[in-house]
């Protein structure tokens, strides 16, 4: 097969997609799916009219996502902002899908990147964002995924691992970034919890629970981002946070720690403080120890060097900082904050809006900036 025609054929499929009331970004997973298809097809029985085939192929993929978006957000409303807490409902099938395309030929990564796009909703770049990769990069992995379970059976469903990877990304997308996606993702990991014993899948709960419980002060009347230290606890849901600690506790009982009881356990450790100075930044620090320990993660390393920033003082911070990638997402933001709290107002000012540059988020880049003009403001008072 001339896959060099093929890839010529794409901007024409698209284009006609999009004259048919296709969103560009849609027409391109649509015809990418297309391809797919045609790579597997196209070799043993090629059409007469290549161009026609894609069209056609590409355009039914493209009703098919969106049939199955309606059908996502269509369940997204039915459920509360803030979760039930008990016994989830029967298992429905979205977790099923979840777990499918976790299929066994497909490494963790692909299996959760797939997941994410085909089931969970997300684009290609905020995938890459969560996964800290170029978006090109992401959408070629997601390419491969594709590739390689096209034409397979999905009776072989994914491990919980991977299926808790999706939940939790798919959770922090929702609770910080552009899709609201945060109470699916809980309304999903109570199905999982209900049906499995694994204190993985019960540290990923209480996570979601303690980290949701404090949404409704993360953000002011006006839409601005208000950081942990300054939020209104009286706010805070503190039946989530109740809900959040029991499930921790149980979990942390069985003796197996994992990563998301540790980063559970250390949103319990927030949640307990009655205000910001009374936080136990000395306990958070040797959690993150573990999260470290059992992640090697860059950025819990990140949040473990403004953890030690708070126990021990800005400079053990810088102290602990220094040792990362500075082009790791966060990096310059922290950095800033850890200046300021070290009486360095003009290099916390530059490396704020610095930061803002690159922010992830329109409300973070919007926090980041107006930290950097509180700090300009006051240099020339």
């Amino acid at each position: 097969m001339n896959e060099p025609l093929l890839r010529e054929l794409v901007p024409a499929v698209i284009g006609v997609l999009v004259r048919r009331g296709a969103d560009f970004a849609a027409a391109e997973d649509a015809v990418q799916d297309a391809m797919v298809e045609a790579l597997r097809v196209w070799p043993d029985d090629p059409p007469r009219d290549l161009k026609g085939w894609l069209v056609t192929v590409a355009w039914r993929k493209f009703l098919d996502a969106a049939r199955a978006d309606t059908s996502r957000r269509h369940r997204e409303v039915h459920v509360e902002t803030e979760p039930a807490p008990g016994r989830a409902e029967a298992v429905d099938d979205t977790l099923r899908l979840y777990f499918l395309c976790a299929h066994p030929s497909l490494t963790p990564a692909s299996a959760v990147a797939l997941t994410l796009r085909a089931v969970g909703g997300l684009t290609t770049r905020q995938i890459a964002l969560a996964y800290l990769v170029p978006e090109a990069t992401m959408a070629q992995r997601i390419s491969r995924a594709k590739r390689t379970v096209s034409g397979v059976r999905f009776h072989r469903p994914g491990d919980v691992a991977t299926v808790l990877r999706v939940l939790y990304l798919v959770f922090n997308e929702g609770y910080s970034g552009e899709v609201d996606l945060a109470a699916e993702a809980i309304r999903l990991t109570r199905q999982l919890a209900a049906t499995t014993c694994h204190e993985e899948v019960a540290g990923l709960l209480a996570l979601m629970l303690l980290h949701h419980a404090r949404r409704p002060a993360r953000t002011g009347p006006d839409g601005r981002l208000v950081p942990l230290a300054e939020q209104d606890r009286g706010l805070w849901d503190t039946r989530l946070i109740a809900e959040g600690v029991e499930v921790l506790q149980t979990a942390l009982a069985r003796d197996r720690l994992g990563e998301y009881q540790a980063q559970a356990a250390i949103a319990a450790l927030h949640a307990d403080a009655r205000t910001a100075e009374e936080t136990d930044w000395v306990q958070i620090v040797e959690w993150y120890d573990e999260l470290v320990r059992l992640t090697d993660s860059p950025v819990a390393r990140l949040n473990r060097a403004v953890a030690v920033g708070e126990a021990d003082g800005p400079r053990a911070g810088l102290a602990a900082l220094a040792g990362l990638d500075p082009t790791l997402p966060r990096h310059t933001a922290a950095a800033a904050y850890l200046h300021e709290r070290d009486g360095d107002p003009v290099t916390a000012a530059r490396l704020y809006a610095q930061a803002a540059r690159s922010a992830p988020s329109l409300p973070e880049r919007d926090h980041l900036t107006r930290q950097a003009a509180r700090l300009n403001a006051r240099l020339r008072a």
